[in-house]
């Protein structure tokens, strides 16, 4: 057999030398160290270098435990909403069809797009104290801008992509028949989804809200256009970091950034976890 014809050897696209998988390898790990260990290094060490007392005695500053009564009460408000709003509009889109769904769904990536910022200015230009609607409510004693209510509202619309996200793909590959099959044997629709649908999507959904917790209580731009930064009543965590940062001090706001980096790393755990479950039971639906 001539070489003309003598069959081609074809190479693999991962098949690649050893000393360039582990130049990328080494990249990739020199890039994570810089840009994520070292911060976290340096946000732990902040906060200690006066001792463990130092750092729990600044813990225990009325100040921080405002700001972290105000993070958690966001997140217990917030989530719980978001969960309930992206089930249903995961369960109206990927259950019904209709015209604008493609609409709808841009409507639910809003908040991807538009900087929190800017949706936190649009809060306070609808429900300010100088707007028609805002100023009735001030008048009546329920403020919405400067209070409670306006940060909730700020971090739900920054937040309420990710549980319709995870939702929409899982329900759309699992498809309408278990659903269809339990309407024809009598099923209500409530029913339906309680023993249907909620066992099948439970991973995606608890990844969702693991997500949505984690940008509720890290949410800095929207929260600070509208909570108006008052010390001990609307400066959640990632704000009052930024105040104790300002006044100088270090040990106090670094102590506080070490607790939001410690609730970050207990999501990231447990999205982990959610990931590893979540890849088991799409195995589980689609074996090879």
């Amino acid at each position: 057999m001539s070489d003309a014809t003598a069959p081609r050897k074809f190479r693999s696209a991962t098949d690649e030398p050893p000393c360039a998988k582990w130049l990328m390898v080494g990249i990739a790990v020199a890039g994570i160290a810089i840009l994520v260990g070292a911060p976290l290094i340096a946000v732990f060490a902040e906060a200690l270098q006066q001792g463990w007392a130092a750092a729990l005695a600044s813990l225990g500053n009325r100040d921080a435990l405002s700001a972290i009564r105000l993070t958690l009460t966001i997140a217990a408000i917030s989530v719980p909403l978001n969960a309930a709003f992206g089930i249903a509009a995961a369960w109206f889109i990927t259950k019904f069809d209709f015209r604008g769904k493609a609409f709808l769904i841009t409507l639910i990536d809003l908040p991807f797009s538009v900087s929190p910022v800017v949706a936190g200015l649009c809060i306070v230009l609808m429900f300010g104290s100088n707007s028609l609607l805002g100023g009735w409510l001030v008048a009546h004693g329920y403020p919405i801008v400067f209070a409670l209510p306006g940060i909730v509202l700020a971090t739900v619309f920054v937040t309420f992509p990710f549980v319709a996200r995870e939702l929409i793909p899982v329900m759309i590959e699992q498809g309408r028949a278990e659903e269809e099959a339990a309407l024809t044997l009598g099923a209500s629709g409530w029913r339906i989804f309680r023993t249907v649908t909620l066992p099948n999507i439970r991973w995606a959904l608890l990844y969702g809200v693991l997500l949505c917790n984690a940008r509720a209580m890290g949410e800095f731009g929207a929260v600070a256009v509208v909570s108006g930064k008052i010390r001990g009543k609307t400066a959640s965590m990632p704000i009052t970091i930024e105040m104790f940062y300002n006044e100088y001090l270090s040990v106090a706001a670094f102590s506080l950034a070490a607790v939001l980096t410690l609730l970050a790393l207990v999501t990231l755990l447990l999205k982990g976890a959610m990931e590893l479950r979540h890849a088991d039971q799409l195995a589980a639906l689609h074996p090879r």
